[in-house]
Protein backbone atom coordinates (compact mmCIF):
# COMPACT_ATOMS: atom_id res chain seq x y z
CA UNK A 1 0.00 0.00 0.00
CA UNK A 2 1.22 3.26 -0.95
CA UNK A 3 0.87 6.90 1.27
CA UNK A 4 0.06 8.45 -1.50
CA UNK A 5 -3.81 8.71 -2.98
CA UNK A 6 -4.58 8.35 -6.83
CA UNK A 7 -4.48 12.44 -6.76
CA UNK A 8 -1.54 13.20 -5.01
CA UNK A 9 0.52 13.94 -8.14
CA UNK A 10 -1.87 17.10 -8.28
CA UNK A 11 0.24 20.52 -8.28
CA UNK A 12 3.46 18.75 -8.91
CA UNK A 13 4.96 21.35 -11.27
CA UNK A 14 7.48 21.14 -14.13
CA UNK A 15 11.28 21.69 -13.91
CA UNK A 16 14.38 22.48 -15.49
CA UNK A 17 15.69 19.35 -12.74
CA UNK A 18 19.27 19.52 -12.32
CA UNK A 19 20.78 23.20 -12.52
CA UNK A 20 24.13 23.45 -14.25
CA UNK A 21 26.69 25.80 -13.63
CA UNK A 22 27.66 28.79 -16.44
CA UNK A 23 29.29 26.91 -19.56
CA UNK A 24 28.01 23.24 -18.79
CA UNK A 25 25.63 21.63 -20.81
CA UNK A 26 22.99 19.66 -19.58
CA UNK A 27 22.29 16.10 -21.28
CA UNK A 28 19.74 15.37 -23.58
CA UNK A 29 16.53 15.61 -22.22
CA UNK A 30 14.23 12.55 -21.54
CA UNK A 31 10.68 12.28 -23.07
CA UNK A 32 8.26 10.84 -20.28
CA UNK A 33 4.89 10.22 -19.46
CA UNK A 34 4.33 12.96 -16.92
CA UNK A 35 2.99 16.15 -17.78
CA UNK A 36 3.98 17.72 -14.60
CA UNK A 37 7.46 17.22 -15.27
CA UNK A 38 9.23 18.51 -18.13
CA UNK A 39 12.27 15.40 -18.22
CA UNK A 40 14.62 17.92 -18.93
CA UNK A 41 16.96 16.81 -15.86
CA UNK A 42 21.07 16.71 -16.16
CA UNK A 43 22.97 12.83 -17.77
CA UNK A 44 22.32 9.59 -16.52
CA UNK A 45 24.40 8.03 -14.10
CA UNK A 46 25.80 5.74 -16.09
CA UNK A 47 28.46 3.64 -14.29
CA UNK A 48 31.22 3.19 -16.05
CA UNK A 49 32.63 -0.30 -16.30
CA UNK A 50 36.79 -0.85 -14.97
CA UNK A 51 37.92 -1.65 -19.05
CA UNK A 52 36.08 1.31 -19.88
CA UNK A 53 37.99 3.62 -18.06
CA UNK A 54 40.87 5.10 -15.80
CA UNK A 55 38.64 5.33 -12.13
CA UNK A 56 42.16 7.13 -10.80
CA UNK A 57 41.04 9.89 -13.18
CA UNK A 58 37.49 10.15 -12.13
CA UNK A 59 35.88 13.11 -9.48
CA UNK A 60 36.33 11.02 -6.12
CA UNK A 61 32.38 11.16 -6.01
CA UNK A 62 32.00 8.83 -9.06
CA UNK A 63 34.85 6.59 -7.64
CA UNK A 64 33.02 5.84 -4.51
CA UNK A 65 29.56 5.40 -6.53
CA UNK A 66 31.40 2.60 -8.71
CA UNK A 67 33.08 0.94 -6.06
CA UNK A 68 29.93 0.90 -4.20
CA UNK A 69 27.85 -0.33 -7.11
CA UNK A 70 30.36 -3.01 -8.04
CA UNK A 71 30.58 -4.17 -4.72
CA UNK A 72 26.97 -4.55 -4.15
CA UNK A 73 26.64 -6.31 -7.60
CA UNK A 74 28.73 -8.77 -6.51
CA UNK A 75 26.75 -9.51 -3.64
CA UNK A 76 23.75 -9.39 -5.12
CA UNK A 77 24.95 -12.14 -7.93
CA UNK A 78 23.73 -15.41 -5.73
CA UNK A 79 20.18 -14.34 -6.28
CA UNK A 80 18.76 -15.46 -8.98
CA UNK A 81 17.10 -12.62 -10.50
CA UNK A 82 16.17 -14.28 -13.51
CA UNK A 83 13.78 -16.87 -12.39
CA UNK A 84 12.43 -14.80 -9.63
CA UNK A 85 11.34 -11.96 -12.49
CA UNK A 86 10.17 -14.35 -15.17
CA UNK A 87 7.59 -16.37 -13.07
CA UNK A 88 5.27 -13.25 -12.79
CA UNK A 89 6.26 -11.44 -16.21
CA UNK A 90 2.87 -10.15 -17.52
CA UNK A 91 1.35 -12.39 -20.09
CA UNK A 92 0.86 -11.70 -23.65
CA UNK A 93 -2.48 -10.31 -24.43
CA UNK A 94 -2.92 -9.18 -21.01
CA UNK A 95 -4.09 -5.47 -19.59
CA UNK A 96 -0.62 -4.05 -17.98
CA UNK A 97 -2.24 -1.79 -16.03
CA UNK A 98 -5.23 -4.20 -14.77
CA UNK A 99 -3.19 -5.55 -11.48
CA UNK A 100 -1.11 -2.69 -10.29
CA UNK A 101 -2.16 0.39 -12.07
CA UNK A 102 1.01 1.02 -13.90
CA UNK A 103 1.89 -0.16 -17.34
CA UNK A 104 3.95 -3.46 -15.84
CA UNK A 105 4.68 -4.02 -19.16
CA UNK A 106 7.04 -1.42 -19.16
CA UNK A 107 8.70 -2.64 -15.80
CA UNK A 108 9.76 -5.86 -17.13
CA UNK A 109 11.06 -4.52 -19.68
CA UNK A 110 13.57 -2.61 -17.73
CA UNK A 111 16.48 -3.81 -15.57
CA UNK A 112 16.61 -3.85 -11.82
CA UNK A 113 19.83 -1.62 -11.60
CA UNK A 114 18.90 0.57 -14.87
CA UNK A 115 20.90 4.21 -14.28
CA UNK A 116 18.62 7.09 -13.63
CA UNK A 117 19.52 10.80 -14.02
CA UNK A 118 20.91 13.16 -11.14
CA UNK A 119 18.19 15.65 -10.74
CA UNK A 120 19.86 17.54 -7.99
CA UNK A 121 20.78 21.39 -8.00
CA UNK A 122 24.48 21.08 -9.12
CA UNK A 123 25.44 22.48 -5.79
CA UNK A 124 24.18 19.55 -3.78
CA UNK A 125 27.68 17.75 -5.03
CA UNK A 126 29.68 20.20 -3.01
CA UNK A 127 27.87 19.55 0.15
CA UNK A 128 29.82 17.58 2.59
CA UNK A 129 28.60 15.14 5.55
CA UNK A 130 29.64 13.68 8.96
CA UNK A 131 31.75 10.77 8.05
CA UNK A 132 29.91 9.18 11.17
CA UNK A 133 26.44 9.55 9.97
CA UNK A 134 23.82 6.51 11.96
CA UNK A 135 22.54 3.77 9.80
CA UNK A 136 19.12 3.00 9.19
CA UNK A 137 16.62 0.68 8.81
CA UNK A 138 14.72 0.76 5.58
CA UNK A 139 11.03 -0.46 6.03
CA UNK A 140 9.09 -1.03 2.77
CA UNK A 141 5.80 -2.19 3.15
CA UNK A 142 3.63 -3.79 0.09
CA UNK A 143 0.66 -5.79 -0.54
CA UNK A 144 0.85 -7.22 -4.38
CA UNK A 145 3.25 -5.62 -5.73
CA UNK A 146 4.90 -6.15 -9.26
CA UNK A 147 8.30 -8.15 -8.74
CA UNK A 148 9.78 -5.99 -11.16
CA UNK A 149 9.00 -2.31 -8.92
CA UNK A 150 10.12 -4.19 -5.80
CA UNK A 151 12.99 -5.38 -6.82
CA UNK A 152 13.84 -2.47 -8.04
CA UNK A 153 13.65 -0.63 -5.44
CA UNK A 154 15.88 -2.72 -3.11
CA UNK A 155 18.36 -2.87 -5.58
CA UNK A 156 18.68 1.33 -5.80
CA UNK A 157 18.47 1.84 -2.41
CA UNK A 158 21.24 -1.26 -1.79
CA UNK A 159 23.66 0.74 -4.72
CA UNK A 160 23.06 4.34 -4.30
CA UNK A 161 23.90 3.94 -1.00
CA UNK A 162 26.95 3.69 1.43
CA UNK A 163 26.54 0.38 2.29
CA UNK A 164 27.82 1.31 5.84
CA UNK A 165 24.58 3.35 6.27
CA UNK A 166 22.13 0.48 5.55
CA UNK A 167 21.43 -1.66 8.23
CA UNK A 168 18.73 -3.84 7.03
CA UNK A 169 15.76 -4.19 4.51
CA UNK A 170 12.66 -5.11 6.40
CA UNK A 171 9.84 -6.21 3.94
CA UNK A 172 6.70 -5.93 5.38
CA UNK A 173 4.55 -8.44 3.18
CA UNK A 174 0.98 -7.31 3.50
CA UNK A 175 -0.79 -10.80 3.38
CA UNK A 176 0.04 -11.00 -0.76
CA UNK A 177 -1.47 -13.73 -2.46
CA UNK A 178 1.95 -15.22 -3.25
CA UNK A 179 4.47 -15.12 -0.09
CA UNK A 180 7.10 -16.27 -2.55
CA UNK A 181 6.94 -12.27 -3.57
CA UNK A 182 8.85 -11.69 -0.18
CA UNK A 183 10.40 -14.56 1.07
CA UNK A 184 12.68 -15.42 -1.97
CA UNK A 185 14.33 -11.70 -1.48
CA UNK A 186 15.70 -12.83 1.74
CA UNK A 187 18.48 -14.01 -0.36
CA UNK A 188 20.11 -11.01 -1.31
CA UNK A 189 22.26 -9.29 1.71
CA UNK A 190 20.53 -7.27 4.53
CA UNK A 191 17.23 -8.34 3.05
CA UNK A 192 14.49 -9.56 6.03
CA UNK A 193 10.89 -10.57 5.52
CA UNK A 194 8.02 -10.57 7.75
CA UNK A 195 4.66 -11.60 6.55
CA UNK A 196 1.20 -10.37 8.12
CA UNK A 197 -0.92 -13.86 8.89
CA UNK A 198 -4.11 -11.53 7.10
CA UNK A 199 -4.50 -7.88 5.79
CA UNK A 200 -3.04 -4.92 8.13
CA UNK A 201 -2.54 -2.52 5.80
CA UNK A 202 0.12 0.43 5.74
CA UNK A 203 0.09 1.94 9.08
CA UNK A 204 0.32 -1.60 11.42
CA UNK A 205 2.35 -3.33 8.89
CA UNK A 206 4.64 -0.02 9.33
CA UNK A 207 4.80 0.17 13.15
CA UNK A 208 5.77 -3.84 12.80
CA UNK A 209 8.22 -3.37 10.40
CA UNK A 210 9.66 -0.18 13.09
CA UNK A 211 9.00 -2.54 16.21
CA UNK A 212 12.02 -5.43 15.39
CA UNK A 213 14.05 -2.37 13.37
CA UNK A 214 17.71 -2.35 15.00
CA UNK A 215 19.10 0.86 13.48
CA UNK A 216 18.44 3.93 15.30
CA UNK A 217 17.27 5.41 12.38
CA UNK A 218 14.00 4.46 10.54
CA UNK A 219 13.85 4.74 6.57
CA UNK A 220 10.02 4.35 5.39
CA UNK A 221 10.25 4.03 1.52
CA UNK A 222 6.92 2.90 -0.25
CA UNK A 223 7.30 -0.26 -3.27
CA UNK A 224 7.71 1.53 -6.21
CA UNK A 225 10.57 3.64 -6.18
CA UNK A 226 13.98 3.80 -6.87
CA UNK A 227 15.90 6.27 -4.89
CA UNK A 228 18.67 8.64 -6.88
CA UNK A 229 22.29 9.17 -5.92
CA UNK A 230 23.16 10.22 -2.65
CA UNK A 231 20.01 10.59 -1.01
CA UNK A 232 20.51 9.30 2.40
CA UNK A 233 23.25 11.18 3.60
CA UNK A 234 21.45 14.59 3.73
CA UNK A 235 18.85 13.09 5.13
CA UNK A 236 20.60 11.66 7.98
CA UNK A 237 22.80 14.72 8.37
CA UNK A 238 19.56 16.69 9.25
CA UNK A 239 18.48 13.94 11.86
CA UNK A 240 21.56 13.70 13.59
CA UNK A 241 21.95 17.31 14.13
CA UNK A 242 18.23 17.42 15.80
CA UNK A 243 16.68 13.93 16.50
CA UNK A 244 13.55 15.71 16.28
CA UNK A 245 13.28 16.17 12.61
CA UNK A 246 11.49 14.34 10.56
CA UNK A 247 12.79 14.81 6.69
CA UNK A 248 11.51 14.36 3.14
CA UNK A 249 13.37 14.04 0.22
CA UNK A 250 11.84 15.71 -3.08
CA UNK A 251 9.65 13.34 -4.18
CA UNK A 252 10.48 12.74 -8.49
CA UNK A 253 7.68 11.40 -10.58
CA UNK A 254 8.78 8.07 -12.55
CA UNK A 255 5.91 8.02 -15.58
CA UNK A 256 3.03 5.24 -14.71
CA UNK A 257 2.90 4.99 -18.31
CA UNK A 258 6.90 4.21 -19.45
CA UNK A 259 8.86 4.56 -16.60
CA UNK A 260 10.51 7.63 -17.66
CA UNK A 261 12.31 9.28 -14.38
CA UNK A 262 11.16 12.67 -14.50
CA UNK A 263 12.50 15.64 -12.05
CA UNK A 264 10.12 17.44 -9.71
CA UNK A 265 10.11 20.68 -9.42
CA UNK A 266 12.34 22.09 -5.78
CA UNK A 267 9.93 24.63 -5.44
CA UNK A 268 6.94 22.71 -3.63
CA UNK A 269 5.83 21.89 -0.11
CA UNK A 270 3.60 19.43 1.56
CA UNK A 271 0.07 21.29 2.01
CA UNK A 272 -3.61 20.50 2.44
CA UNK A 273 -7.50 22.01 2.76
CA UNK A 274 -10.08 21.85 5.16
CA UNK A 275 -11.04 18.34 3.82
CA UNK A 276 -7.32 17.02 4.94
CA UNK A 277 -7.19 16.76 0.94
CA UNK A 278 -3.57 16.57 0.54
CA UNK A 279 -1.82 18.74 -2.22
CA UNK A 280 1.48 19.76 -3.51
CA UNK A 281 1.94 23.35 -3.34
CA UNK A 282 4.66 26.27 -4.30
CA UNK A 283 7.01 27.47 -1.30
CA UNK A 284 5.17 30.72 -0.13
CA UNK A 285 7.00 34.04 -1.48
CA UNK A 286 8.42 35.03 1.64
CA UNK A 287 10.21 31.43 2.60
CA UNK A 288 10.95 31.43 -1.63
CA UNK A 289 13.26 34.76 -1.42
CA UNK A 290 14.36 34.06 2.14
CA UNK A 291 16.38 30.73 0.89
CA UNK A 292 19.76 32.44 -0.64
CA UNK A 293 21.20 28.20 -0.57
CA UNK A 294 18.90 26.20 -2.87
CA UNK A 295 20.41 23.12 -0.57
CA UNK A 296 18.66 24.46 2.27
CA UNK A 297 15.91 22.44 3.70
CA UNK A 298 12.34 23.54 3.46
CA UNK A 299 9.69 23.54 6.01
CA UNK A 300 6.63 22.00 5.33
CA UNK A 301 3.21 21.91 6.97
CA UNK A 302 3.05 18.07 5.79
CA UNK A 303 4.82 15.28 4.51
CA UNK A 304 3.31 13.37 1.59
CA UNK A 305 3.75 10.59 3.57
CA UNK A 306 5.50 7.91 1.84
CA UNK A 307 9.48 8.51 1.83
CA UNK A 308 10.37 9.65 5.28
CA UNK A 309 13.28 9.30 7.59
CA UNK A 310 12.72 9.76 11.70
CA UNK A 311 14.69 8.84 14.52
CA UNK A 312 13.61 5.74 15.89
CA UNK A 313 13.35 6.70 19.72
CA UNK A 314 11.49 9.69 18.33
CA UNK A 315 9.09 7.83 16.49
CA UNK A 316 8.70 5.19 19.48
CA UNK A 317 8.61 8.59 21.91
CA UNK A 318 5.46 10.00 19.92
CA UNK A 319 3.73 7.20 20.04
CA UNK A 320 4.68 5.88 16.51
CA UNK A 321 1.37 5.72 14.28
CA UNK A 322 -2.66 5.55 15.59
CA UNK A 323 -2.61 1.77 15.09
CA UNK A 324 -6.40 2.20 14.69
CA UNK A 325 -6.86 3.58 11.43
CA UNK A 326 -6.88 1.27 8.70
CA UNK A 327 -5.19 0.13 5.32
CA UNK A 328 -4.40 3.83 3.82
CA UNK A 329 -4.98 6.97 3.99
CA UNK A 330 -4.78 9.72 6.64
CA UNK A 331 -1.75 8.88 8.52
CA UNK A 332 0.70 11.63 7.04
CA UNK A 333 -2.09 14.21 8.56
CA UNK A 334 -1.94 12.44 12.21
CA UNK A 335 2.06 12.11 11.99
CA UNK A 336 2.75 15.82 10.49
CA UNK A 337 0.37 17.61 12.99
CA UNK A 338 1.57 15.66 16.29
CA UNK A 339 5.00 16.19 15.07
CA UNK A 340 4.66 20.37 14.68
CA UNK A 341 2.43 20.17 18.09
CA UNK A 342 4.76 18.08 19.74
CA UNK A 343 8.21 19.57 19.58
CA UNK A 344 9.19 18.63 16.49
CA UNK A 345 9.84 19.79 12.97
CA UNK A 346 9.40 18.58 9.17
CA UNK A 347 11.41 19.21 6.54
CA UNK A 348 11.96 18.63 2.45
CA UNK A 349 15.53 18.28 2.29
CA UNK A 350 16.43 19.31 -1.59
CA UNK A 351 19.45 17.66 -2.10
CA UNK A 352 18.22 14.37 -1.63
CA UNK A 353 15.84 13.02 -4.36
CA UNK A 354 13.82 9.89 -4.69
CA UNK A 355 11.72 8.41 -7.47
CA UNK A 356 7.99 7.36 -7.34
CA UNK A 357 5.28 5.90 -9.21
CA UNK A 358 2.32 7.86 -8.82
CA UNK A 359 -0.39 6.29 -9.75
CA UNK A 360 -4.37 7.17 -10.79
CA UNK A 361 -6.21 4.51 -9.03
CA UNK A 362 -5.75 1.68 -6.01
CA UNK A 363 -5.03 -1.10 -7.53
CA UNK A 364 -6.36 -2.83 -4.03
CA UNK A 365 -9.44 -3.51 -2.42
CA UNK A 366 -10.25 -1.29 0.87
CA UNK A 367 -12.22 -4.11 3.38
CA UNK A 368 -15.09 -1.18 3.77
CA UNK A 369 -14.15 0.78 0.65
CA UNK A 370 -11.72 3.25 0.20
CA UNK A 371 -14.40 6.62 0.69
CA UNK A 372 -15.22 4.85 4.30
CA UNK A 373 -11.40 3.99 5.05
CA UNK A 374 -10.27 7.16 4.57
CA UNK A 375 -13.17 9.11 6.00
CA UNK A 376 -12.90 7.01 9.38
CA UNK A 377 -9.02 8.01 9.48
CA UNK A 378 -9.01 11.54 8.74
CA UNK A 379 -11.89 11.83 11.44
CA UNK A 380 -9.99 10.31 13.82
CA UNK A 381 -7.13 12.42 13.02
CA UNK A 382 -9.49 15.65 13.68
CA UNK A 383 -10.89 14.53 16.57
CA UNK A 384 -7.64 14.61 18.40
CA UNK A 385 -5.72 17.04 16.81
CA UNK A 386 -8.15 19.78 15.48
CA UNK A 387 -9.76 21.01 18.46
CA UNK A 388 -12.62 23.68 17.62
CA UNK A 389 -11.03 24.00 13.78
CA UNK A 390 -12.56 20.75 13.72
CA UNK A 391 -16.12 21.81 12.50
CA UNK A 392 -14.58 23.10 9.39
CA UNK A 393 -12.92 19.31 8.71
CA UNK A 394 -17.36 18.92 9.12
CA UNK A 395 -18.10 21.58 6.85
CA UNK A 396 -15.93 20.18 4.07
CA UNK A 397 -16.35 17.14 4.39
CA UNK A 398 -20.13 16.20 5.72
CA UNK A 399 -19.86 13.08 4.71
CA UNK A 400 -17.70 12.31 7.15
CA UNK A 401 -20.63 13.70 9.86
CA UNK A 402 -21.96 10.49 11.98
CA UNK A 403 -19.55 7.85 10.72
CA UNK A 404 -17.95 5.67 12.82
CA UNK A 405 -14.06 6.11 13.84
CA UNK A 406 -13.65 3.75 17.10
CA UNK A 407 -12.41 5.23 20.02
CA UNK A 408 -9.93 8.09 20.12
CA UNK A 409 -9.13 7.98 23.96
CA UNK A 410 -5.70 6.69 23.65
CA UNK A 411 -4.61 8.96 21.19
CA UNK A 412 -5.96 11.93 23.14
CA UNK A 413 -4.18 10.74 26.13
CA UNK A 414 -1.02 10.91 24.58
CA UNK A 415 -1.39 14.31 23.30
CA UNK A 416 -1.94 15.33 26.68
CA UNK A 417 1.09 13.15 27.69
CA UNK A 418 3.50 15.06 25.49
CA UNK A 419 1.96 18.15 26.31
CA UNK A 420 0.98 19.01 22.95
CA UNK A 421 0.37 23.01 21.76
CA UNK A 422 -3.09 23.88 20.42
CA UNK A 423 -3.99 23.50 16.61
CA UNK A 424 -4.41 27.17 16.62
CA UNK A 425 -0.56 27.22 17.43
CA UNK A 426 -0.27 24.57 14.03
CA UNK A 427 -2.01 27.54 12.03
CA UNK A 428 -0.71 30.69 13.33
CA UNK A 429 3.32 29.31 13.46
CA UNK A 430 3.07 26.52 11.02
CA UNK A 431 0.35 26.30 7.97
CA UNK A 432 -0.58 30.76 8.81
CA UNK A 433 -1.35 30.34 4.78
CA UNK A 434 -4.37 27.99 5.58
CA UNK A 435 -7.07 30.35 6.01
CA UNK A 436 -9.74 29.81 8.12
CA UNK A 437 -13.24 29.93 6.36
CA UNK A 438 -15.20 32.95 7.01
CA UNK A 439 -18.56 31.78 8.57
CA UNK A 440 -21.68 32.64 6.19
CA UNK A 441 -23.94 35.42 8.03
CA UNK A 442 -26.98 35.94 7.60
CA UNK A 443 -29.02 39.40 8.56
CA UNK A 444 -32.12 39.60 9.92
CA UNK A 445 -34.89 41.92 11.67
CA UNK A 446 -36.53 40.46 14.88
CA UNK A 447 -40.12 42.14 14.71
CA UNK A 448 -42.88 42.29 17.17
CA UNK A 449 -45.84 43.04 15.31
CA UNK A 450 -45.16 46.29 13.36
CA UNK A 451 -42.34 46.80 15.80
CA UNK A 452 -38.43 45.79 15.57
CA UNK A 453 -36.04 44.68 17.97
CA UNK A 454 -33.09 47.70 18.07
CA UNK A 455 -29.79 49.80 19.39
CA UNK A 456 -31.17 52.50 20.86
CA UNK A 457 -27.89 54.47 21.58
CA UNK A 458 -26.21 55.16 25.10
CA UNK A 459 -27.57 55.54 28.38
CA UNK A 460 -26.11 58.11 31.08
CA UNK A 461 -23.56 54.99 32.10
CA UNK A 462 -22.24 54.65 28.46
CA UNK A 463 -23.84 51.64 28.19
CA UNK A 464 -25.81 50.55 24.59
CA UNK A 465 -28.90 50.19 25.33
CA UNK A 466 -31.39 47.81 23.61
CA UNK A 467 -35.07 48.11 22.79
CA UNK A 468 -37.85 47.91 20.47
CA UNK A 469 -39.09 51.01 18.23
CA UNK A 470 -41.20 51.40 14.67
CA UNK A 471 -39.67 49.01 11.86
CA UNK A 472 -38.24 51.42 9.62
CA UNK A 473 -37.21 50.64 5.41
CA UNK A 474 -38.06 47.38 4.10
CA UNK A 475 -35.34 44.95 1.79
CA UNK A 476 -32.45 45.41 1.33
CA UNK A 477 -32.48 49.07 3.37
CA UNK A 478 -33.24 48.42 6.27
CA UNK A 479 -32.03 50.39 9.60
CA UNK A 480 -28.48 48.98 10.46
CA UNK A 481 -29.68 49.50 14.22
CA UNK A 482 -32.31 47.04 13.70
CA UNK A 483 -30.36 44.46 11.78
CA UNK A 484 -28.67 41.76 13.68
CA UNK A 485 -26.53 38.22 13.33
CA UNK A 486 -27.46 35.22 14.50
CA UNK A 487 -25.14 32.91 14.68
CA UNK A 488 -22.92 30.80 17.86
CA UNK A 489 -25.66 31.66 20.18
CA UNK A 490 -25.08 35.22 19.95
CA UNK A 491 -27.40 38.21 18.78
CA UNK A 492 -25.02 40.37 17.11
CA UNK A 493 -25.01 44.17 15.55
CA UNK A 494 -21.99 44.16 14.55
CA UNK A 495 -19.26 44.03 17.32
CA UNK A 496 -21.78 43.88 20.15
CA UNK A 497 -23.93 41.43 21.26
CA UNK A 498 -27.23 41.40 23.09
CA UNK A 499 -26.34 40.58 26.55
CA UNK A 500 -28.41 40.83 30.10
CA UNK A 501 -27.11 42.47 32.92
CA UNK A 502 -28.39 40.29 35.48
CA UNK A 503 -29.49 36.59 35.65
CA UNK A 504 -32.49 37.75 37.62
CA UNK A 505 -36.46 38.08 36.59
CA UNK A 506 -36.99 41.64 35.11
CA UNK A 507 -33.00 42.01 34.11
CA UNK A 508 -32.52 44.41 31.30
CA UNK A 509 -31.09 43.91 27.93
CA UNK A 510 -28.21 45.77 26.74
CA UNK A 511 -25.39 45.47 23.64
CA UNK A 512 -22.57 44.69 25.05
CA UNK A 513 -18.73 44.09 23.04
CA UNK A 514 -19.17 39.98 21.91
CA UNK A 515 -17.68 37.53 23.77
CA UNK A 516 -18.39 33.64 22.81
CA UNK A 517 -17.37 32.87 26.45
CA UNK A 518 -20.00 35.04 28.45
CA UNK A 519 -23.26 33.14 29.47
CA UNK A 520 -24.71 36.47 29.83
CA UNK A 521 -24.81 36.46 25.92
CA UNK A 522 -25.97 32.95 24.70
CA UNK A 523 -29.27 32.89 23.40
CA UNK A 524 -31.60 30.79 20.86
CA UNK A 525 -34.52 30.46 19.14
CA UNK A 526 -37.29 28.52 20.62
CA UNK A 527 -40.71 28.04 18.60
CA UNK A 528 -41.43 32.28 18.43
CA UNK A 529 -39.36 32.77 22.03
CA UNK A 530 -35.87 33.97 22.15
CA UNK A 531 -34.79 32.58 25.59
CA UNK A 532 -31.48 33.17 27.21
CA UNK A 533 -29.81 29.55 27.35
CA UNK A 534 -28.41 30.13 31.12
CA UNK A 535 -31.11 31.75 32.84
CA UNK A 536 -34.20 29.85 31.05
CA UNK A 537 -35.94 33.37 30.70
CA UNK A 538 -37.62 34.98 27.25
CA UNK A 539 -37.21 38.16 25.61
CA UNK A 540 -39.72 40.22 26.76
CA UNK A 541 -40.99 43.45 25.49
CA UNK A 542 -41.79 46.67 28.03
CA UNK A 543 -42.00 49.31 26.13
CA UNK A 544 -39.34 50.85 24.83
CA UNK A 545 -37.29 48.72 26.57
CA UNK A 546 -36.32 44.48 26.96
CA UNK A 547 -35.91 42.79 29.38
CA UNK A 548 -36.15 39.01 30.50
CA UNK A 549 -39.17 37.16 32.41
CA UNK A 550 -40.29 33.58 32.84
CA UNK A 551 -41.94 32.51 29.49
CA UNK A 552 -45.42 32.50 28.53
CA UNK A 553 -47.39 31.05 25.94
CA UNK A 554 -50.05 33.35 26.24
CA UNK A 555 -47.36 36.87 26.38
CA UNK A 556 -47.81 38.37 23.07
CA UNK A 557 -45.00 40.94 24.21
CA UNK A 558 -42.70 37.62 23.93
CA UNK A 559 -43.46 36.03 20.59
CA UNK A 560 -40.87 37.45 17.98
CA UNK A 561 -40.61 37.04 14.03
CA UNK A 562 -36.88 36.68 12.88
CA UNK A 563 -37.31 37.81 8.92
CA UNK A 564 -33.78 37.30 6.37
CA UNK A 565 -33.43 40.77 5.18
CA UNK A 566 -32.91 40.24 1.47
Amino acid sequence: PGSWGPSTTSGRTASPGRQHPAGSQPGAGLQGGSRRCTGRTGPALRIPQPHQVHTELLHPLYRQVISTFQTEKGKLSAFDEKTYLSSKFIKQGEDPYRQHAFNQLESDKLSSDRPIRDTRHYRCTSVHYDSDLPSTSVIITFHNEARSTLLRTIKSVLIRSPASLIQEIILVDDFSADPDDCQLLTKIPKVKCLRNSRREGLIRSRVRGADVAVAPVLTFLDSHCEVNNEWLQPLLQRVKEDHTRVVSPIIDVISLDNFAYLAASADLRGGFDWSLHFKWEQIPIEQKMSRSDPTSSIRTPVIAGGIFIIDKSWFNQLGKYDTQMDIWGGENFELSFRVWMCSGSLEIVPCSRVGHVFRKRHPYEFPDGNALTYIKNTKRTAEVWMDEYKQYYYQARPSAIGKAFGSVSERAELRKNLDCKSFQWYLQNVYPELKVPEKETITRVIKQGGNCLESQGQDTAGNVLAGVGVCKGTGKKMASTQEWVFGEALIRQQDKCLSISSFSTGALVMLESCNLKDSRQKWKLKGHFLQHISSGLCLDTNLPRVLINPCQLDLLSQLWELIQVT
